[in-house]
């Protein structure tokens, strides 16, 4: 069984006010070659269809010449999604039953009813079955009629939730399972704050998102979607692919691309093999001299980080600049600062709305936290 793992499309995104869509539109046509190419049997894009929860026209007119592009591509191949943090879910939802009939599972929303399960999709090879569990992103509030509340009427954890959200599947681990999610999933051992995030992804106040990827061990394989930056997740098995193209400054020099998994028998470890993706222009950081800079014009998208130690007169310095680099996102000055980094951070720290908000009560005891947590984090969903 071979199969595409994508994920963090965010269609309709812009970089610094840059409108990625001729990029996207450049990315997507490589997808849909080497779909081509490789005939798999299933495409799975694990979540952030979209950038927005109401795309634009252009968006959704670039999301269906991808899918347009996939069928064509690969006519037989199952074609599956789920929504993410940033889709709107019920969107997703729309036509579900009818479009699984021509082989394309849009799962927006998890199970709503108490026989209703996660959404699974099952295809054969010469190994026998293998079983996709289309689990979108979900928030403990979305499911709360069926798997109810604490012993203190309080949401479950995000951790608890994807638990018992899972708990209620009846995973035959003599077949071969893959569990397709979008979810902020923890290697067992590490702290949230150990883990590198993209300045493109959304945090929760206190990382309260985070669930812990032992939840996993049933799957022969997790196609992940959520963080920026390919990462396992402890195990091999366990993988968030990353954006298809970058999504933010931070992610300047990272190699993007396709994981191609293939499953053999069962107890045989996947096979992963990236494929390249090579974007129109990449996210570049040039730091220097205004004349060291100047001397690397190129097409690509660049913030530019001078670190002249006097003051540049010069007029025309963004005109130069801009003429160098006609993608320019930004401008920072470096050398003329005498930073103290010790309280930048201290202050970042209380930027911080859990930060700021313990600091101000000063003692709570562990439910007080977990109280403060939860509204904090119901105020950033309102938003």
């Amino acid at each position: 069984m071979k199969f595409f793992h994508l994920s963090d499309l965010h269609i309709g995104l812009k970089l610094m006010n840059r409108d990625l869509m001729e990029d996207q539109r450049y990315i997507f046509r490589q997808v849909t070659e080497l779909a081509k190419r490789e005939q798999p049997d299933a495409i799975v894009i694990a979540g952030d269809i979209y950038d927005k929860a109401v795309p634009s026209a252009e968006a959704v007119e670039l999301f269906d010449e991808l899918i347009v592009g996939l069928r064509g591509a690969a006519p037989k191949a199952a074609i599956m999604l789920i929504s993410g943090n940033h889709d709107s879910a019920p969107r997703v939802n729309c036509f579900r039953s009818v479009l699984a009939m021509q082989h394309l599972y849009l799962i927006g929303m998890p199970p709503q009813t108490e026989d209703e399960q996660i959404a699974q999709v099952t295809l054969e090879d010469a190994y026998g079955s293998v079983h996709f569990y289309l689990l979108p992103f979900v928030r403990p509030s979305m499911v709360k009629s069926i798997l109810g509340t604490d012993e203190n009427g309080v949401n479950f954890s995000y951790d608890e939730t994807v638990r018992r959200l899972l708990a209620r599947e009846s995973v035959n681990t003599a077949e071969r399972n893959v569990l397709v999610s979008h979810q902020f999933y923890l290697p067992v051992g590490k702290q949230a704050e150990e883990i590198e995030r993209m300045d493109s992804e959304t945090r929760t106040v206190g990382n309260i998102d985070q669930v812990g990827a032992d939840v996993l061990t049933p799957f022969d394989y997790a196609a992940l979607g959520h963080i920026h930056k390919p990462m396992q997740v402890g195990a091999k098995q366990y993988v968030y692919c990353g954006t298809p193209l970058a999504c933010s400054v931070s992610e300047a020099g990272q190699h993007k691309g396709i994981r191609m998994v293939t499953l053999r028998e069962k107890g045989t470890p996947p096979e992963i093999t990236v494929l390249p993706l090579v974007p129109l222009r990449q996210v570049r950081i040039l730091k220097g001299s205004l004349e060291d800079v100047l001397k690397q014009a190129c097409a690509d998208y660049v913030t530019v980080i001078l670190t002249d130690r006097v003051d540049l007169d010069v007029i025309d310095l963004q005109e130069r600049l801009r003429a160098a680099f006609p993608y320019l996102l930004e401008i920072r000055r470096e050398g003329l600062r005498t930073a103290n980094y010790e309280l930048e951070q201290t202050a970042e720290a209380l930027r911080d709305p859990y930060e700021l908000c313990s600091s101000f009560f000063q003692e709570l005891d562990e439910e007080e936290e977990r109280l403060l947590r939860d509204i904090l984090q119901a105020v950033q969903e309102v938003k």
